[in-house]
């Protein structure tokens, strides 16, 4: 594969000096670049539109507030005291349906009403929307990400959260869940849901990744 000529951008910066509110940037910084009436346009989001305001408020605090102390799961709980969701709808992978099942549990012991649907409602064969039976292999039916969501809309959730969902199959579940959306786990079925671990070892055991 040819090298293509690269667009550098925040990934590619090592000082993070945004983070410090320092003034020295390099020479390729978004924010030293940006057309300062696109930010002002952006940063009105956060105060004109009330929902924005109240999500952005609460999800400060819940870092502020738990920085290093809470897990995730619990993160999540303090995250919809905050924003006062009473109703959580959980999104779940079937091959996850045990861990869903103890994160609803967990959920209802803390006064919160939960709604779940699985990746397979409907028990839908993959071939009915144009799916290769190839794909068959590790399956006949399919998952449906824009049934969940919708199953989800109807219930009125207040906030979703997703558990396993596979690639691609959580970003459609975004695109049509009326809630705010979360995630509890991201799947990875080659790291027990750990995909941060192939990053970390990206120039040791997973040094393929690097490869071309």
């Amino acid at each position: 594969m040819r090298k293509k000529d690269t667009n550098r951008s925040c990934i590619d910066c090592s000082t993070s000096n945004c983070n410090k509110q320092d003034s020295v940037y390099p020479d390729f910084c978004p924010t030293q670049n940006m057309d300062n009436r696109f930010l002002e346009d952006t940063m009105k989001l956060y105060i004109e539109d009330d929902e924005n305001n109240r999500i952005t408020i609460a999800a400060a605090e819940v870092e502020f507030e738990n920085y290093c102390k809470m897990t995730r799961i619990e993160e999540i709980m303090e995250f919809a005291k905050k924003i006062k969701a009473q109703k959580l709808g959980i999104a779940t992978c079937v091959g996850l349906l045990s861990e869903a099942r103890t994160a609803a549990k967990i959920f209802r012991k803390k006064g919160f009403d939960v709604a779940g649907v699985s990746c397979k409602i409907g028990a839908q064969e993959k071939t009915s929307v144009g799916i290769p039976p190839c794909c068959e292999s590790v399956g006949k039916n399919m998952c449906n990400p824009i049934l969940q969501a919708k199953l989800l809309n109807k219930e009125k959730t207040d906030l979703n959260i997703v558990i396993g969902l596979c690639v691609g199959h959580d970003s459609m579940f975004f695109k049509y869940s009326d809630a705010l959306c979360t995630t509890l786990v991201t799947k990875d079925r080659v790291l027990a849901h750990n995909p941060v671990a192939a990053l970390y070892q990206a120039n040791a055991y997973y040094s393929k990744l690097l490869k071309e």
